[in-house]
């Protein structure tokens, strides 16, 4: 997987994206350090894109 492939996030981590980067935008950020922020956020919110496994440790905040 390349990287910036967005493939691995959920339709609604991309529909939540795209919300924030609209955002970014109509405070006058530029449309690709919009882009840049809006994923960075959404990262940050649901901790990336889907992973395998079950099990997995949940992140602790």
């Amino acid at each position: 997987m390349p990287r910036g492939d967005k493939s691995a996030y959920t339709d609604k981590q991309k529909r939540q994206a795209a919300h924030i980067e609209e955002g970014y935008e109509k405070r006058g950020v530029s449309e690709p350090e919009a882009k840049r922020r809006a994923w960075a956020t959404e990262n940050k919110i649901s901790g990336g894109g889907r992973k395998s496994g079950s099990g997995r440790e949940h992140k602790k905040t």
